[in-house]
């Protein structure tokens, strides 16, 4: 680190980022192999040393180098003789993340940190789509159901169908053929590896800003290796790590020295069709937050990648060598050398295919916040390791984090998917329960507490005669209708011998 900034390289004179002016952003561009990645090494080193914690992906898996001392060859230290650098070999203190906890620690935000047009974004959405998840995150807002996980976002999917007339009443048509193909892209996320972004314990922003003991930044490294093999996962991953740091960090105006100093590689993933509304976001969150103490430095291939709105908040610009092959290749390359203040000496054009590797076109802002004139400039070497680490060694320096143990296991408490799993199993209970029985209440006897007397009908008789009481009233007709033809006939006998 020089004496006023961080050393950058060597024109004719050192070249280095001023501390209080680190916070106005910048660019590191370059095609492929000419040294990008070397720089952003060094800057991130000399950022660290100076008390900047920093936030960088290592896409190629080998900016993790920078945990351990180098070790120096001789071209690299014939160059610190040119620039009156003594090399001295030192790692940066290194906290590893991974969003999958593979080769750090995890790294989590909740759904509803994330929000719905970031969340759109990172599924592809279209403008109807967006709509529908919006009165998804509205309704479970007012259900008070918590959207923490995936699974709590399928749920509250799934209710969204359920209740789509009424929903589409207050909010807009709600159609569950579009939240079926809500719920269909949330799988492929899954199949991505997308579930490990979301979740508990989600990321304190004050993790990513500490110091070790001497005062050195922590260099924060998330593992993208692996990551960039999901470009939307990615970009909006990074974006809404911008975006918490802009919305929870405090007004400072320009400090002395950044708060935290936050490189964004293969930037160009941010801003690949991305909607109009994204780029606004990215616009304000790129213009403010350099107030809240926070540089964003964008690691790209050719300036064009980024949007001129954006383009025109980086003051501070380390340009390495463009090949201009096709007419595409030679518009960035126009743009690239635009970009610069001129200086007389060469043309910038020019000058920037004609850099080797470990060279750069630099341009910074001086102590008035103007862009100084370009220089060609010699990278200085960093005094980390060029070259990834063993994995031995990483789980060395993880076993020594300062946020061990804080995010390593996964925490699930009740939320939306919980609640809703819980009411649609009370709701089946019911469902299968015995109707319950009420009795009808008496009105209250007027003459006291006594219940009035229960007058009953006198039982009827019933038409029907048992087999008994058949018999026995056959039985008396015959014996009566057999005494009566016995009289009779001693009737008429006694009439006939009166006659004689």
């Amino acid at each position: 680190m020089a004496d006023d900034g961080v050393l950058i390289g060597f024109s004719h004179h050192l070249e280095t980022l001023r501390l209080d002016r680190a916070n106005r952003h910048g660019l590191v561009a370059g095609a492929t192999g000419t040294g990008k990645t070397v720089t952003l090494q060094a800057l991130a080193q000399g950022l660290s040393d100076a008390g900047v914690p920093v936030f960088a992906a290592d896409v190629k898996g080998d900016l993790c180098g920078i945990a351990a001392a180098g070790t120096p060859n001789e071209k690299m230290l014939a160059r610190a003789k040119v620039m009156n650098l003594e090399l001295r070999p030192a790692a940066a203190p290194v906290v590893f993340w991974d969003l999958f906890g593979e080769q750090g620690h995890p790294i989590r935000a909740t759904v509803s940190e994330m929000g719905p047009l970031l969340i759109s974004r990172m599924l592809e959405l279209n403008d109807v789509q967006e709509g529908v998840l919006s009165v998804v995150f509205r309704a479970a807002d007012e259900e008070g159901l918590l959207l923490l996980d995936l699974k709590d976002l399928q749920a509250a999917l799934t209710y969204t169908s359920q209740n789509a007339k009424e929903l589409g009443a207050r909010y807009g048509n709600v159609s569950t053929t579009t939240v079926a193909t809500i719920q269909r892209k949330l799988l492929t996320l899954e199949d991505q590896g997308g579930a490990n972004l979301f979740g508990e314990p989600a990321l304190r922003l004050s993790d990513l800003m500490r110091t070790d003991g001497s005062g050195r930044g922590y260099v924060n490294i998330l593992a993208a290796d692996k990551l960039i093999a999901s470009p939307r996962l990615y970009a909006t991953f990074l974006l809404w790590l911008m975006s918490e740091l802009f919305e929870e960090l405090p007004e400072i105006g320009d400090p002395d020295k950044p708060r935290l100093a936050f490189f964004f590689d293969e930037a160009h993933l941010l801003f690949r069709d991305a909607p109009k509304p994204l780029l606004e976001k990215v616009e304000q969150v790129v213009r403010l937050i350099r107030s809240k103490g926070v540089g964003v430095y964008f690691v790209t291939q050719n300036p064009a990648d980024i949007p001129e709105t954006v383009l025109g908040q980086l003051g501070n610009r380390v340009q390495h060598a463009l090949r201009a092959y096709s007419p595409l290749d030679q518009r960035g390359l126009k743009a690239a050398a635009d970009s610069f203040r001129t200086n007389p000496a060469f043309d910038t054009a020019e000058a920037i295919q004609a850099l080797g590797v470990g060279e750069a076109l630099v341009s910074v802002l001086d102590e008035k916040g103007a862009p100084t004139m370009v220089q060609k400039t010699l990278i200085r070497p960093p005094a980390s390791r060029l070259g990834p680490l063993t994995p031995a060694e990483r789980a060395a320096v993880m076993a020594a984090s300062p946020v061990r143990g804080l995010y390593d296991e996964a925490q699930d408490r009740d939320s939306a998917f919980e609640k809703l799993a819980a009411r649609a199993t009370a709701a089946a209970e019911a469902a299968a329960a015995p109707p319950v029985q009420t009795r009808r209440a008496e009105p209250t006897a007027p003459w006291g507490d006594e219940p009035p007397p229960v007058r009953r009908p006198a039982a009827r008789a019933s038409n029907r005669q048992s087999m008994g009481e058949t018999f026995a009233k056959q039985l008396l007709r015959t014996v009566a209708s057999t005494a009566g033809r016995e009289i009779m006939r001693g009737l008429m006998g006694g009439l006939k011998r009166s006659r004689r």
